[in-house]
């Protein structure tokens, strides 16, 4: 039970960190996977810790995408294993994308952790752990290489929460859709990604599902517009801005 007041001015945040920790000490999380929310939580910090116009923008873009997609695959990590499990079945479940765990501080044990996890949450077939069906993507050299040959090798369209710059772009030349959470709108995967959703993915990931049950009811040709009028380069110079604008902002109420 959180002991974390509802009343603190930074109970979300906090709640955050509590989810990892548990996540950590359940086997889920990985001792660098802490050091990323640090970092991640820094900038949502500037971010002013809401979701804004172009993250909303670019959520519209990913439920487009993903909707569009032959053979959509969600990779997962222990950090969003242990932060949103529920949501990343709801999404999976509604737009029929397969599951794969995929880590970079990978070992057998942590992954069955996170396969238990997503199968608790209601998800019956969780790729990653099956040794006959992997294979390996071109182009990186870390343990995220290893995919399996029926989820991520064979995805066009693969969703990559809290990646790492290095898979994201070997993802890309192997001719995935990347579409990917990230704080960090200067980050490696921000910049290689063909949708960056620039805000924390337990607010982000909530709204996906909702505007993929929004899009769901539209044609082809409505889902094809709404990408084809997105710039990815024009959406981080937003996200930029934005964390600007706040900057400012609270600079004068200072």
């Amino acid at each position: 039970m959180s002991l974390i007041p509802k009343s603190h001015p930074r109970a979300k945040s906090l709640l955050i960190r509590e989810k990892l920790v548990e996540g950590f000490d359940n086997g889920l999380v990985a001792k660098e996977g802490l050091l990323a929310q640090g970092r991640g939580e820094a900038f949502d910090y500037l971010l002013g810790e809401k979701t804004g116009k172009a993250a909303k923008s670019a959520i519209k873009a990913a439920a487009a995408q993903i909707l569009l997609a032959k053979l959509p695959v969600i990779s997962v990590n222990g950090n969003v294993a242990a932060l949103c499990p529920k949501e990343i079945v709801k999404l999976a479940k509604l737009t029929g994308a397969k599951v794969e765990v995929n880590l970079f501080y990978s070992n057998q044990k942590r992954k069955n952790n996170i396969v238990k996890t997503i199968k608790k949450n209601g998800f019956s077939e969780v790729l990653g752990t099956n040794s006959a069906s992997k294979t390996t993507l071109k182009g990186i050299d870390s343990a995220r290489r290893i995919v399996d040959k029926n989820g991520i090798f064979a995805a066009d369209v693969v969703v990559v929460p809290l990646e790492d710059g290095d898979r994201t772009l070997a993802l890309r030349k192997a001719g995935k859709k990347i579409i990917t959470f990230d704080l960090n709108p200067l980050s490696r995967t921000s910049q290689t990604a063909h949708i960056t959703i620039v805000d924390n993915v337990t607010r982000g990931m909530d709204l996906l599902i909702k505007e993929c049950k929004k899009l769901s009811k539209k044609n082809k040709k409505s889902l094809e517009k709404i990408l084809e009028n997105f710039d990815n380069r024009k959406n981080l110079s937003e996200n930029i801005n934005e964390i600007k604008n706040n900057l400012t902002k609270r600079l004068r109420i200072a």
